[in-house]
């Protein structure tokens, strides 16, 4: 079947759902969350046969909580027909679908991207076309069949959901071309073409997420979460740690505590190095490590770990370019840096964004306000998590942040939004704007 034929078929299943009301949208919502909650256990041991990135038993857990979480997040919100009124300004919104949307997806999730964007696109009544990444094909095309499956079951059309099943760059580029807007979910060059495509796109940006621990934080709580942040997924979630930048005077206490956590902290140079040279081999990353357990990795270097290590911890003396462990490490690899005071602690920070990552997701771990806003102004990201897993910067039910599964990163990041995608961004809204008695402003020269 030719892309055109895939549009064709995905206007004609949009015109079935036109006089959906909102019950009926939200009844497809969950009854596709619900069937891939129910098979999150099957998609997550396909996806690690099959791209053999990643850890089981955190695929299990992420399928099961995005199916969750992001149909929590989308339940009961008004996104057919009239959405808001605004009585006292005399406006009324009224949403309409943007029509077919691209997806594009990564190796990385082939079962929660499609799944995220497919819930926010018919959330908006509109149809969505998945172009998965090669290696993760048929994980992706299980995962749309599930949902596909689930619609059906409920009497809408199949067609709202489908998916190139033998992808190449080429059909990746036709299917960006044809359709009415794109979510493209993958590396630079992916986003650069959707942006040319010709259509309104979304893009993310790469994560280089680094975290901040303060002087007022108790540290084993930061290990624990630093670990969690750094092991989920064995390190190939955008928003997992990078980097935990901490006080000098506590870095006895930070090593012993992450050694509590499964962490193992590796501080001779030799070893550091050995690992440095397997991770980034002529200082580029080595594609044969990304997701890949830290005992496969700790062997390749010649590095002894402490059985059961969850991650490997390195501890450097450099920054930004001068290390390129500071630089996003799609391997459960966590950089550890010192620092003399709060001040220096941003700066190193900062200066490892802007080697890469600029735009996504930062952590800090404090019970200062102050140093929470100080964070936030000196920092270049759209999301600073306090005091939690930074893998929670894609939306937790233990956060403000709206679940998705893409993370938009700004003009940092070379993305037209620094906010979580939502379904919002996936409708157009039409506003009624009728006469109101004029407000007195009075000069706005006074």
């Amino acid at each position: 079947m030719t892309i055109e034929e895939m549009v064709a078929k995905a206007r004609t299943a949009m015109e079935e759902i036109a006089k959906y009301d909102q019950k009926q949208v939200d009844d497809m919502l969950y009854t596709m969350s619900k069937a891939i909650f129910e098979q999150a256990e099957p998609l997550a041991k396909l996806a690690v046969e099959e791209t053999r990135l990643g850890r089981f038993d955190h695929k299990i857990g992420k399928n099961q909580n995005m199916a969750t979480n992001i149909f929590s997040s989308l339940k009961n919100k008004p996104s057919v027909g009239i959405i808001r009124e605004i009585p006292e300004e005399g406006l009324i919104e009224i949403a309409h679908p943007r029509g077919v949307i691209g997806s594009v997806t990564p190796t990385t999730n082939p079962t929660i991207t499609p799944l995220g964007n497919g819930l926010m696109a018919l959330k908006g009544k509109n149809a969505m076309i998945v172009s998965p990444h090669p290696r993760s094909k048929k994980t992706t095309k299980k995962t749309i069949d599930i949902m596909r499956d689930a619609l059906e079951s409920i009497g809408a059309p199949r067609d709202l959901l489908q998916v190139i099943e033998e992808p190449s760059i080429e059909l990746s580029q036709e299917l960006m071309k044809n359709v009415d807007l794109i979510v493209a979910t993958g590396g630079p060059g992916l986003v650069r073409s959707a942006y040319s495509s010709g259509h309104p796109a979304y893009g993310v940006g790469p994560g280089n997420v680094q975290a901040i621990l303060d002087e007022d934080f108790d540290v084993a709580a930061a290990a624990e979460l630093s670990v969690i942040g750094r092991s989920f997924d064995n390190g190939i979630v955008c928003a997992c740690q990078q980097s935990l930048i901490y006080p000098a005077e506590k870095e006895a206490e930070v090593f012993a505590e992450l050694g509590k956590n499964q962490a193992a902290v590796i501080s001779d140079p030799a070893e550091v190095d050995r690992l440095r040279k397997v991770v980034f081999p002529e200082g580029v990353a080595n594609p044969e490590m990304i997701g890949q357990d830290p005992d496969i990795i700790a062997k390749a270097a010649d590095v002894s770990l402490p059985e059961g290590s969850q991650i490997i911890a390195v501890k450097v003396e450099e920054n930004g370019k001068a290390e390129l462990f500071c630089k996003e490490k799609m391997v459960p690899v966590l950089a550890l840096k010192s620092y003399q005071n709060f001040e220096e602690a941003v700066g190193f920070a900062k200066e490892n964004l802007e080697l890469e990552g600029a735009g996504h997701s930062a952590g800090l771990f404090s019970h200062n306000k102050e140093h929470m806003i100080y964070v936030g102004e000196a920092l270049p990201v759209s999301r600073l998590v306090i005091n939690q897993p930074t893998i929670d910067a894609g939306g937790s039910p233990a956060n403000g942040l709206n679940p998705t599964v893409s993370l938009g990163c700004g003009s940092w990041g070379n993305n037209i939004i620094s906010e979580n995608l939502y379904y919002k961004h996936l409708i157009n809204i039409s506003r009624i704007a009728m006469p109101i008695e004029a407000k007195d402003t009075g000069s706005p020269w006074d």
